[in-house]
Order: structure tokens, then sequence, then C-alpha cells
């Protein structure tokens, strides 16, 4: 689900503005911005992990400290670095590296940690501030999220209906055409077994029933209506949901020998591959 929060805080002389950007995912992704300490990302990754499931997840964090950062410079990264340096400018003949480059590398000027450290309470209050308009976007967008595959839902069980009073039918259309049948390939169609007959369209008819499928379709559509409902992040049951009311679809096409059950069928899958696409972005 898609969605934006800012959150604003100072604590200890230190100001934090943190970012927090949601778009569409099937699972949760986390992407942290802004070259904090492991104590701060550890923190940032718990909370956020806490308050959503699903969604690729953007925390950007910007610190303000009103006491300069103290930064100190690593003797022996330094001296590495100026070895390496010095060596590819042997080796192409240029001049040695001069003291800017050398400081310039990763890893030879460095923070304090405990100046991230102390940032840690202005962060975290200003990530739950970020976290709760990011929160307040989602709902939003699943309030109309709910309605529209609550319509889908209404669709699907219409669809389903429809071919359950097909199927009602169906017997009656398997003898009728197996008749006709025996009429165009035996001169005298009196001759036929009627109980052989009736034995035949009971198998063919027992093949073709979908009775199980249709059960099972309403109780998907129960179910899925009542997560819809719900409060908790529902997100992965309904993706199993719909998983197996495309099963019990595709079941229904395989027995189907009506055409207007199968172009029911058709439409329903239709309709099926906008719900999963929806569901994808419900929390």
């Amino acid at each position: 689900m898609t969605g934006f929060g800012r959150g604003v805080a100072t604590r200890g002389g230190t100001r934090a503005t943190v970012d927090a950007r949601s778009v569409n995912h099937r699972f949760l992704d986390l992407k942290l911005r802004g070259g904090v300490s492991p104590a701060i990302e550890e923190m940032v990754s718990a909370k956020t992990r806490a308050a959503l499931e699903r969604g690729a997840v953007a925390i950007s964090i910007h610190l303000a400290r009103e006491v300069a950062v103290s930064t100190r410079i690593d003797r022996e990264a330094a001296k590495a670095a100026h070895d390496a340096l010095a060596e590819v400018a042997t080796q192409l003949g240029l001049a040695g590296p001069n003291l800017a480059l050398v400081l310039a590398q990763p890893g030879v000027i460095t923070s304090d940690d405990r100046d991230d450290e102390a940032a840690l309470p202005a962060v975290a209050a200003a990530l739950d501030a970020a976290l709760v308009q990011l929160g307040e976007m989602r709902v939003k967008e699943g309030i109309a999220l709910a309605t529209e595959l609550t319509n889908r839902l209404g669709e699907l069980d219409r669809l389903r209906a429809t071919i359950a009073t097909l199927a009602a039918g169906v017997p009656q259309q398997i003898a009728k055409r197996l008749q006709e049948r025996i009429k165009r390939l035996l001169e005298d169609p009196t001759t036929v077994d009627p109980a052989r007959l009736a034995q035949e369209v009971a198998t063919l008819a027992d093949r073709a029933d979908i009775t199980e499928e249709l059960v099972r379709l309403v109780s998907h559509f129960d179910q899925a209506r009542a997560l819809i409902a719900g409060k908790d992040a529902v997100g992965r049951r309904l993706d199993f949901l719909v998983q197996e009311i495309g099963r019990e679809l595709n079941t229904i096409g395989s027995k189907s020998t009506v055409a207007e059950i199968t172009s029911a069928v058709v439409e329903a899958k239709a309709t099926l591959e906008k719900v999963r696409e929806q569901v994808q972005n419900v929390e």
C-alpha cells in the first residue's frame, strides 16, 4: 500500500527529520537512507517491521546537531590508503597522493559513534510520528480498497450463481446430446437399452458435477468478505484465498460441458485477476 509520513523531533541537542515512504509490494522490503549508526538502523528496522507487514518502504533520516559532531582520523586507515594510492601513482607515472585525497578515502575520517547514539531518542520520536502519518494514509487507501474488493467479490458471487443455475440443467443436456448422437449412429435407436443409456448419462453427469467446487467457492467468498471487514492485516491470507478461488474456477472450467458455463468461468477469471492485482496492495 502506498503512503507518506514525516516526523520531526528534537532531543538532547539533535534535531531528527524522518521521511517514510511506501509503495505496493508483496512482502516487506525495507530500505534505510541516511548513513546512521548500526544502533539506529536496528531501532528503525524493529519499529518499522512492528508497524508494517507489506510494502516497499524507504526510510530517510536527516540529523542536524546543535553541537558539532566530533570526528577522528584513523591513522592506520590513512596510512593504508596512502600506500595503496602511492603504489597506483607509481605504476602510472603520476605524482603521489596529496593529503586531501587520502582523507577522502572511506574509513579514514570517522565520527564518534556516541554522537549517533545520542541521536537515538530524536530519531525514535521522529520515526514514530512518521509511521503514524504513513499509517493514516494507508488506512484511507485501505478503506477504498475494501470497497473495491467487496464489489469484485459480489461480481464473482453472481457469476457463481449463474454457473450453479446452468449446472442444474447439465444432466438433461447430456442425455439429450447422447440421444441425438445415438440417432445419428443407429438406424433403429429403439434397440438401445434404456437402462444402459441412463447409466451412461449418470456417469457423464457425475464427471461434469461441480457441486463441491461451487460449495467451496461460497466458503472462500465468505472468508474473503470477513477478512476485508476485519481490522487486522489480511493481505497474505487474501492472497491464499485468491489462489484457492482460481483453483476452483479452473476445475469448473475443466469439467464444463456447456459453452455457457465455460463463458461464465472465463468472465469470472477476468474478474478474479482484478481482485488478485488489488490484493497485492492490501496490508
